[in-house]
């Protein structure tokens, strides 16, 4: 009794104002902690601190921390604990169910995913450096292009999975793992990717807060981006301007398109963020990763014998990629979305709300890498992919008892439910009354 009187508290609204970078507290498990200096440290950035700055973060804290960051804990408490710490019966499940997990130990099952990820990475390389090089056969050229697309599609994933946890033995391997199968074989740069996926995890469909939602002026997944909203991650206004309403007003027409030549955005963000001044964990090693890349490739399409076939093989590869950045905007852009940051205490109702599910059977999860279960990933990212399937009924129970939703759509109805996302905004961006006038428009649209 007496130690419980030398405690000291301090009210959730007291804990709101410390949400600033240079005074940045956060609260896990009843317990407050000063994370001001240790934001810059962060090994996932930053920006998914500041978004949850002057909140209890115990589930996603617990999300992305099994087994680890608890031992670091200790340095940044600040003597006091939170006064009305109240857990939701949502977040006591959530809980429950994740120290479950941990006792199961499916955070540390991680099958054989790595082994044959590497496996068909390297022979699907093999196989288009020995068409392109040995054979004079355009057809067979292009279907190089095709492979070297799903080269990429693979690497990928296996950059996710790598940045998610620790997918080699040692932390070490696992950075060289990041490097090679993003930088090294992709030209992405896992460096940007850690940026913008941490953020896009716990801002999950955040209009003004997640990255991933935020392609003005070429897409609008709600008429609220007319308003030109500012992005905090970007730290800039989102225009919607006289381009920005053309574009959106076709965007269900120009979605796949867009979609086949996404990789060149990758490309220009990748070198934007390693030659800023932001500080990027191994950025010489990410730079380093990024020539090797531009060096291979390049070689490689050179090899081809006409700038035809070399176009093509570049388009080939392109328009198989695609289908991976298509997959990544089925997750969310027909999910519910909202303004505002996202707030610590309602991690799992967030996460139902802005993902979508894509069904398919088991001899399909290679390619959709996992992330056809995007609700049970964002629920555990550290989650190795081959427990996602077996912990989904699971989730759904979840879901049932709170009566939160579980959508799950096969791949055609993702589809067609993410176009009508797009085709209603556009008709939206096409309507006078609901954006201001320009000249451009008028142009192009008076006559229909």
């Amino acid at each position: 009794m007496a130690e419980e009187k030398r405690k000291k508290y301090i009210t959730s609204d007291a804990l709101r104002k410390h949400d600033k970078a240079d005074d940045l507290w956060i609260s896990i498990q009843g317990k407050v902690y000063d994370a001001t200096n240790w934001a810059k440290e962060h090994p996932g950035g930053d920006v998914p601190l500041l978004n949850l700055a002057g909140q209890d973060v115990t589930d996603a804290f617990i999300a992305y921390h099994p087994g680890t960051a608890w031992k670091y804990l200790d340095k940044f408490f600040t003597g006091y604990y939170l006064e009305d710490d109240n857990v939701s019966p949502v977040s006591k499940d959530f809980r429950s169910l994740y120290y479950e997990f941990v006792k199961m130990g499916l955070f540390e099952k991680k099958g054989h995913v790595a082994f044959r990820s590497v496996l068909t990475v390297v022979l699907l390389l093999a196989l288009v450096v020995y068409g392109v090089l040995c054979t004079q056969s355009m057809w067979v050229h292009m279907a190089c292009g095709g492979l070297l697309g799903m080269l990429w599609m693979q690497s990928a994933y296996m950059g996710h999975d790598s940045g998610h946890y620790q997918m080699m033995r040692s932390r070490g391997w696992n950075t060289l793992a990041q490097i090679l199968t993003g930088n090294c074989l992709t030209g992405i740069s896992i460096a940007w990717w850690k940026w913008t996926h941490n953020a896009h995890h716990i801002a999950v469909n955040s209009m003004d807060h997640d990255p991933d939602l935020q392609h003005i002026p070429v897409f609008a997944v709600s008429s609220k981006f007319f308003s030109s909203i500012t992005s905090v991650f970007y730290g800039r206004q989102l225009k919607f301007d006289a381009l920005a309403r053309l574009f959106i007003s076709y965007q269900h027409w120009t979605y796949y398109p867009v979609m086949i030549v996404a990789r060149i955005n990758l490309y220009v963000q990748t070198f934007l963020l390693l030659f800023s001044r932001r500080r990027i964990p191994y950025r010489w090693a990410n730079i380093l990763g990024i020539l090797v890349f531009w060096t291979w490739f390049p070689m490689l399409v050179s090899c081809l014998p006409t700038w035809t076939e070399r176009i093509l093989f570049v388009l080939a590869s392109f328009t198989v990629t695609s289908i991976q950045h298509i997959q990544f905007t089925l997750n969310h852009f027909s999910a519910n979305v909202y303004m505002g940051a996202p707030k610590g205490n309602d991690w799992f109702e967030k996460q139902t709300n802005g993902t979508i599910d894509i069904s398919c059977p088991r001899w399909m999860d290679w390619f959709h890498g996992g992330l056809q279960f995007q609700l049970e990933h964002h629920l555990f990212p550290r989650m190795p992919r081959c427990q996602l399937r077996n912990i989904s009924p699971v989730v759904m129970d979840l879901c049932k008892k709170h009566n939160l939703p579980y959508i799950s759509l096969s791949f055609w109805d993702a589809n067609v439910a993410t176009i009508k996302t797009l085709r209603t905004a556009a008709l939206q961006a096409r309507d006078l009354s609901k954006a201001p006038n320009n000249l451009l428009w008028e142009a192009v649209n008076t006559y229909g």
